[in-house]
């Protein structure tokens, strides 16, 4: 035990990575964690946690930017050297697809990303600039 106290309970699913992945609250793993596609409720249905400060950042769309870019860039590029398709059928192919592979993974990230900060008790670094405290 840490002897520190917390605000909040930490999580009480089992698995705060499925939680997040399934876009559940990370307090309870009950209540949606969502209102909107990508807006965080303001407070959780089943378990009122307050969810107004979870903010993931732009770290969802920097993972799905890469994974995605090199599930995309490596199939287009296997269909270009492999299949020889033709450029138009390239397109037609990977362009949708890789639209669809971003919108699909964006949310159950964000999920995750603020499952994690939500476990790990994350927060905005805050610069004190007081006098002996040794920050310039």
């Amino acid at each position: 035990m840490s002897g520190r106290a917390s605000p909040e309970p930490t999580t009480g699913a089992a698995n705060p990575v499925l939680v997040g992945l399934r876009c559940r609250c990370p307090r309870c793993g009950e209540g949606p964690l969502f209102s909107g596609y990508l807006k965080v409720s303001d407070r959780c249905e089943a378990c009122g946690a307050d969810l107004s400060k979870a903010d993931s950042g732009d770290g969802p769309v920097v993972f799905i930017l890469l994974i995605v870019g090199l599930i995309g860039c490596g199939g287009l590029l296997f269909s270009e050297i492999a299949l020889h398709w033709p450029i138009w059928l390239e397109l037609i192919v990977w362009l949708p697809l890789i639209a669809a592979m971003t919108l699909l993974a964006l949310r159950p990230f964000k999920g995750l990303l603020i499952a994690l900060q939500f476990l790990h008790r994350a927060a905005e670094a805050r610069h004190d600039h007081r006098p002996g405290t040794g920050a310039s």
